[in-house]
C-alpha cells in the first residue's frame, strides 16, 4: 500500500484518479481548495477508511508523509482561470514550488499535471513534445499557459539540481463525468446546450480542431507514467489523436441527445487555439499507452451524466 496524495483531488479529473488509486488498494489524500473542486465529487470515497480529504491551498506549504504525489491543482477551464488570473499563475508556480519542496523532503515521486496549452497557438501539427510552442505571454490565457510553462521549468529544475523524482505530463482536451456543467469547456458548453434545447454556441466557424479524451483514458496515463523509471521524466503528451472540429463535435453532441438546438456562431476568443492534436509516439513507446475509448462512446456516458443532474 502506497501514500499517495492529490492535489487538486476533488476536481473533474482528481476525483476519478482518486477513486482510480483507491481501487488499486493505495492510501490517498486528497488536497483541495475547492475553488474548482467539488466535494460532491468525492463524497462517495469518504466511506473508505484509507481516503482522507483535506481543505488546502497548494500556494501555502504542506506537510505530509507521502510516497507519491500527482500535482494537479489548477483552474483548467478558461471560465475559471480567467475568474482570477493572479491567483490562478499563483496556484501554478507557488504551487508547484511547494509540492516539489515537499517531494524533496520525503523522497517522493511527483506527476506534474501540464497541458497541451503550453504549446499555444500552435505552428507545428500534430504536437510533438520537443514543439516549444506559440504563445502570447501577455494574453488573456497567459496566466495559465505561462504558469504551465514555469511550473514545467521548475518541476525539471527540481530534478537536475535536487535529483527529485518528476514525471511530467501534457494533458490534452478531456471530458467526462463529474465536469463542471458551468465550467466553460466546449463538451459540457455543448451537451448542456444541447439537452436544454438552447441554442449551442460556436464560435468563429467551427473549424477550429480538438482531440477529445475520455477521462479514464487519462487516469490510465497518469498512472502508467508514475510507474516508469526513475530516469524517464517526460514531458510526455497524453491525449486522443483522433481529431474533430468544433462544428463536427456540435452536430455529434445533437444527434446523441436528440436535442432540438440550432447553432448560433460568435466571434473567435483572444488566442484561441486553432489546431490542437497530440502525437503520441513517445505515450505509446515509453508508457504502452494509447487511448481506448473513442468520442462516441465517451460522450454518451458524459450524456448520461448530465442528464441526471440537470
Amino acid at each position: 500500500m502506497k501514500k499517495i496524495l492529490v492535489t487538486g483531488g476533488a476536481g473533474f479529473v482528481g476525483s476519478h484518479l482518486c477513486e482510480r488509486l483507491l481501487n488499486e488498494g493505495n492510501e490517498v489524500y486528497c488536497l483541495d481548495n475547492f475553488f474548482t473542486g467539488q466535494k460532491k465529487n468525492v463524497v462517495h470515497l469518504l466511506k473508505n477508511p484509507y481516503f482522507e480529504l483535506i481543505r488546502h491551498d497548494v500556494t501555502t506549504p504542506f506537510f505530509i508523509e507521502t510516497d507519491e504525489i500527482y500535482n494537479l491543482a489548477c483552474p483548467a477551464s478558461p471560465i475559471h482561470y480567467q475568474h482570477n488570473p493572479i491567483k490562478t499563475i499563483k496556484t501554478s508556480v507557488m504551487g508547484a514550488i511547494n509540492m516539489l519542496g515537499l517531494a524533496k523532503r520525503v523522497n517522493a515521486k511527483i506527476l506534474q499535471a501540464s497541458t497541451s496549452e503550453v504549446y499555444g497557438d500552435p505552428l507545428v501539427h500534430p504536437q510533438p513534445e520537443s514543439y516549444w510552442g506559440h504563445v502570447n505571454p501577455i494574453g488573456e490565457r497567459s496566466c495559465y499557459d505561462e504558469g504551465k510553462r514555469c511550473a514545467e521549468t521548475l518541476f525539471m529544475d527540481y530534478h537536475k539540481q535536487n535529483n527529485v523524482k518528476i514525471k511530467i505530463i501534457r494533458i490534452f482536451n478531456t471530458y467526462g463525468p463529474r465536469m463542471d456543467p458551468n465550467d466553460g469547456r466546449v463538451v459540457s458548453n455543448f451537451i448542456v446546450q444541447a439537452l436544454q434545447n438552447q441554442d449551442i454556441t460556436i464560435y468563429g466557424k467551427g473549424q477550429q480542431t480538438r482531440s477529445f479524451q475520455y477521462v479514464d483514458d487519462l487516469v490510465e496515463g497518469m498512472i502508467q507514467l508514475m510507474a516508469t523509471p526513475n530516469h524517464f521524466t517526460g514531458p510526455v503528451n497524453v491525449g486522443n489523436p483522433n481529431e474533430f472540429t468544433i462544428l463536427e463535435l456540435a452536430e455529434k453532441v445533437i444527434q446523441l441527445t436528440g436535442s432540438k438546438s440550432k447553432l448560433i456562431y460568435w466571434p473567435l476568443p483572444s488566442d484561441d487555439p486553432m489546431m490542437r492534436q497530440p502525437d503520441i509516439t513517445i505515450a505509446k513507446k515509453e508508457l504502452d499507452w494509447s487511448p481506448k475509448i473513442q468520442l462516441e462512446e465517451g460522450l454518451i456516458e458524459t450524456i448520461k451524466f448530465f442528464e441526471s443532474i440537470i
